[in-house]
């Protein structure tokens, strides 16, 4: 299984990260109006979860400083609505892989089979525990196949992210019961070997 899912990461992680480094996506948010990459950032990802808090936002990413989720939202869905953030989102990351794989490999019916598998992977994981998951399970699937392939993919990170995050959280907890203080929470966050912090009797 371990073998299956780090195949998978390496297949799909390029898909979903041209939301994130390539322009197509940052373009079509910028456009809307979204003043900045970080807003159209939490804007378009937490959308799935519906006009939640920005509490709500930070609990879910589990990634980000204290307060940087609330310099964004609400505050980035106030004039642009959450749909028309997810749908600029979507748009943008499939033109960006659209664009690097070329219209012949795009149009193929490999891509067709390989979107078919990876929405049929996507919408048959469990949702316990998954939030960011869960949310994006809400959204339609898209018809075309390089932006089903980009949603489904995406799903499947999200997923992987939720659990993560559920890990991160447990390791922190089981570092606290046994070390105690803030060197538990170095422990926790991976920063300082749990061996290096049991034997470092000095204040964190």
């Amino acid at each position: 299984m371990t073998h299956i899912a780090r195949r998978m990461f390496g297949l799909l992680e390029p898909i979903c990260l041209v939301t994130f480094h390539a322009d197509e996506a940052n373009e079509e948010l910028a456009a809307l109006g979204h003043r900045t990459y970080w807003d159209g950032y939490f804007a378009s990802r937490a959308a799935p979860l519906g006009r939640v808090p920005a509490e709500v936002v930070h609990a879910a990413f589990y990634s980000f400083a204290d307060g940087e989720v609330a310099r964004h939202i609400p505050s980035a869905w106030e004039t642009i609505p959450p749909e028309a953030s997810v749908a600029a989102r979507q748009h943008g990351s499939a033109a960006s892989v659209r664009r690097i794989l070329g219209d012949r490999m795009a149009e193929s019916a490999g891509l067709v089979r390989a979107a078919d598998l990876t929405t049929k992977a996507a919408t048959s994981a469990p949702t316990e525990g998954r939030v960011m998951y869960a949310g994006m399970r809400t959204l339609p699937v898209p018809s075309d196949p390089v932006a089903r392939l980009w949603h489904s993919a995406t799903m499947l990170r999200e997923h992987r992210c939720d659990g993560l995050r559920r890990s991160h959280r447990r390791s922190r907890r089981r570092a606290h019961r046994r070390y105690g203080g803030p060197r538990a929470q170095r422990a926790g966050h991976g920063r300082t070997p749990a061996r290096v912090v049991r034997a470092d009797p000095s204040p964190a």
